[in-house]
């Protein structure tokens, strides 16, 4: 059995609100921390995702606390990890988090959705960090993000 109790991001475009927007649909607990002010490269944070503002403006900082009070983060990919990413695969390394890599380029979401759930299940994570690059960086990001992760929830609720 699954013990998946709650999916964060830090609400930037792309990937995080992708994740978001998956376990808001569902009813889903879900959260995270994102910089002071909201910020996100669209402007603020819209109201609707319940993330919590750091007291820094820094995007790294954001991405720290959300990988140290996870049990656990996907990070999904559309081929080279690169900026903030990257800083995310970096992280949990060097914390010693448990990680799964998925590479958007090349696994479909139901196929990603399914391997993260047993990632999930394997790790028994309970808080799963979701990261991944911004919209502009990757159009359609979003999209991905939140079939991968309606896809895992799909099997929790």
């Amino acid at each position: 059995m699954c013990a998946l109790k709650r999916i964060v991001s830090g609400g930037q475009t792309g990937v995080d609100r992708g994740a978001l927007d998956a376990a808001l649909a569902l009813g889903f607990p879900c959260g995270g921390w994102c910089p002071a002010g909201r910020k996100a490269e669209d402007g603020a944070i819209p109201p609707r995702y319940p993330v919590a503002e750091l007291g820094s403006a820094d995007y790294a900082a954001r991405t720290r606390r959300n990988v140290l009070d996870s049990d656990g983060t996907l990070i999904i990919h559309f081929g080279e990890l690169i900026g903030g990413t990257l800083n995310t695969l970096r992280l949990c390394e060097s914390l010693g988090k448990p990680f799964l890599l998925i590479d958007g380029d090349a696994i479909n979401a139901k196929e990603a959705g399914a391997r993260a759930a047993a990632f999930a299940n394997e790790k028994a994570i309970r808080v799963l960090n979701v990261a991944g690059p911004r919209e502009s960086g990757h159009p359609g990001a979003c999209r991905y993000a939140e079939e991968v992760v309606s896809g895992i929830l799909e099997s929790v609720v």
